[in-house]
Order: structure tokens, then sequence, then C-alpha cells
């Protein structure tokens, strides 16, 4: 089994290339459910997620040709089956972004419940109402969504809460559906506005994405499209804090500074610089870390993802950080193996106080999902001694080669091959 061996304790300089953004591609390829004819994605990071999609598209029918940074996505080679089965669906959550593809332009969709990281409940019942309100008729059935309906039809929906995957879904629904759909409470993250861009290469009028209140005019057909995918923000944040925890100075190309902005704002208050250089954005620090305390919160708040490695980046700050999570509640599990490394953690509900210590040493430690892998990564970083991370296939789900981009600024990182869990 793959794990990721770090010696820590260098400093990181030179230059970094931002990939495509994940949480933008798998909804993105989806939407290609939607027309006839070929879709090329570009820009899209070569993940195992992508890998996921893009055989779950084969499955239904699709023609995925698979060559990142591009992705090809022609029409039906055989005649479409609306369903997508578990053994696929389990491996990432996002595979429930066909349900609204397929039920509206097919009429019928049995789609698995979905799997993804055990960081705590995402129900999709946000999902269901809202294609029923666009006249769907749902049942859930020995652990499958069974949808059925003729044309949809626009509606007002109103979301309980924000919710990202929810919003993605009922946007792709509406784009096929008769007359105006209007979503309320929506999720604002960069990802929505995104699908929103490319729904509208594809001829439906979207309104508003990124905002609250999307306004979608349905299509009777829908167009292919070309489009090449956003930076991943995520990634980029994620390089920024361990630009920030091991010093050094590194130039970060593509990092989308504008989708970054409260992740920005607290790394800043940390110590650390971060200035805009043309296209590129240069990471910096040289004086010590400062204590910042973080509460998680819907975009365009300090985004859950960042919540570990922020955490990674605090136990070397020199004095007390409080870490609040507000989106997930199961989402510290990175903190004992961060204390197997020496960090000063506690726990108390959904709130993590950490303070600083002076050096974590390097140990065995094992990855429970996407974004406490980075953290493990970054604690690594700035380790004596060595480091393995191990169940390192978290990692690969959401970063392309980062321990080859950390290895080509100066951090003494290698993946390797270990026999056991």
């Amino acid at each position: 089994m793959d794990a990721i061996r770090i010696r820590g304790t260098k400093p990181l300089s030179g230059k970094i290339t931002v990939s495509g953004a994940k949480n933008a591609a798998l909804p993105i390829l989806c939407a290609t459910l939607l027309s006839e004819g070929e879709s090329r994605l570009r820009n899209v990071p070569g993940l195992r997620d992508i890998k996921t999609t893009s055989a779950l598209l084969g499955f239904l029918g699709r023609d995925t040709q698979v060559n990142t940074p591009d992705v090809i996505v022609s029409a039906e080679t055989t005649p479409v089956r609306p369903m997508a089965p578990y053994e696929l669906v389990r491996q990432m959550r996002a595979s429930v972004l066909v349900l609204g593809p397929l039920v509206a332009r097919y009429g019928k969709a049995k789609v698995s419940l979905p799997g993804g990281c055990a960081i705590g409940a995402r129900p999709v019942d946000q999902h269901l109402r809202g294609l029923e309100a666009l006249g769907a008729k749902i049942a859930v059935e020995h652990g499958y969504i069974l949808a059925e309906a003729g044309r949809l039809r626009g509606a007002e929906i109103v979301f309980d809460i924000p919710t990202v995957g929810g919003t993605e879904n009922l946007m792709m629904a509406a784009a096929l559906a008769k007359g105006r759909s209007t979503l309320v409470n929506c999720a604002r993250e960069p990802e929505i506005e995104e699908l929103g861009r490319v729904l509208n290469k594809m001829g439906a009028q979207v309104e508003g994405a990124g905002t609250a209140v999307i306004h979608i005019h349905g299509k009777d057909e829908l167009e292919p499209f070309d489009h090449a995918v956003i930076a991943d923000r995520i990634e980029a944040g994620t390089f920024m804090a361990a630009v920030g925890a091991t010093g050094g100075d590194v130039l970060l190309e593509h990092a989308p500074l504008d989708d970054l902005e409260p992740v920005v704002m607290k790394l800043r208050q940390a110590g650390i610089e971060i200035e805009r250089e043309g296209q590129a954005v240069r990471v910096r620090r040289q004086g010590a870390l400062r204590p910042v305390d973080v509460t998680t919160a819907p975009h365009p708040g300090f985004p859950t993802d960042m919540q570990a490695q922020f955490m990674a980046l605090m136990t070397r700050a020199e004095g007390r950080s409080v870490l609040t999570e507000t989106i997930f509640e199961n989402r510290f599990m990175h903190v004992p193996e961060l204390q197997r490394m020496g960090a000063r953690i506690e726990t108390r509900n959904n709130t993590a106080f950490v303070e600083g210590v002076d050096t974590l040493s390097g140990a065995s430690v094992m990855a429970t999902d996407l974004r406490a892998s980075a953290s493990l990564v970054i604690a690594g970083l700035i380790s004596g001694g060595e480091t393995i991370v191990r169940r390192v296939y978290h990692l690969d789900r959401g970063y392309e080669a980062i321990e080859k981009k950390l290895a080509a600024v100066g951090a003494d990182i290698e993946r390797i091959d270990l026999e056991g869990p």
C-alpha cells in the first residue's frame, strides 16, 4: 500500500503550479449528461475522483477519454443505462450529482446513496425535495434513490441550509426543465459559479450563480461545450499553509487569490506574506508564526476544507489558537494523529484549542480523510525525524502529485510502498 515518507524541517523555495479544481470538474463532468455531442474539459486534475466519475459516465453509456489535463466526453455509444451502482458511488460522494441530469434528460434514475469521506452526516434530502418540487417522483429503497419524471417544470426551491451538492444537482436539473426555476438560500462557492458558466455555454440561462439566489431558464435541449476548469483554491490554500509552516519563499502559479480571501486574511494575521505577482502569488514567511482563531463557515467564510491544514500550521504558532468547526460534526479525526507527533491540542465538542510547540516529532500516522491527509503532510514537513503518512489514497482523491510538487520546492518527501494497512 502506498504511503508518503517525509523528513522534515526544510524550508520550501521555488515555484508550484496549482492544478485545476476537483470540486469544479466533478459537477461539470456530470453536466455532460445533459447534452448530446462531444464535450471537452481542459485543466482537469489527474485524481482518483476524476477517474471514478469518468468510470461512472462510462457505465451510464458515455464514451469518456481521460488524458488529463484533458477529458473528452462523447455521446452514448450504447443505450443509456440511468443507474449509478453502489460499487461506484460508494467511492465518492459527488457521484450523486448524476441524479439531476439523469432525471432531467432521461426521465428516470436509480442512484445509490453516496459514500465519500467519513467526516460527518451529509444527507441528500435537500436534493430530493428539490427534484420533487420540479415534478419528479422520488423513493428510497434498499439504499438506492429511485426517481421518475416526465418533463420537469420550473419551480421555486428554498434550501433549508446552503448545500453545495444540492445546489449543483438542482441547477443541472432546472437547466432542462420547462420554464423558470428560482433556487433560494443557495451555496455560494466559486465552483457553483463555475457550473453556472458552463450551463450558460450549453444554452441555459443561469443568473446569480455564486449568490444566494439563482434564476434558471430551462431549455428543451442543451449543447455540448469546451471549457477550461478554474484553479483549485483548496490546493492553493494548502500550499500556502505548507509554506507558512516551513518558512521559505514559494511562487504559486495560477493560485485563485480572489477565491481565497478568508484563508488569505487568516494566513496574513499569522505572519505569512501573500502578495500577487502578475498571474501568480508569492507566499513567504520570515518571522515567527502568530496564533490565530478560526471558525469555519459556508462560503464566503473560512472553508471547512482548510481547517485541518490550518490546524497543522497553528501547532507551531507562538501561543494558543482556537479552531471551531461548524460544518461537519466529525472533522477533528486528524487531531489524535497530530498529537502523536507532539502537538498540544485539546478538543471540546466542535472546538479545538491548539497550543503551539517548539518542534514536532516524526511518527507513523494514519490519514482518515482527504483534508486530514494534507494536514499530516504539513505536520511532517515541520517535524524532526521521519514521518510516514499511511492511507494516502485519501490524499490522491484531492491532490495531484502533491509529493512531487513539494519535492520540487525543496521538501524531502517521496511516495513509498509499504506492506500492511
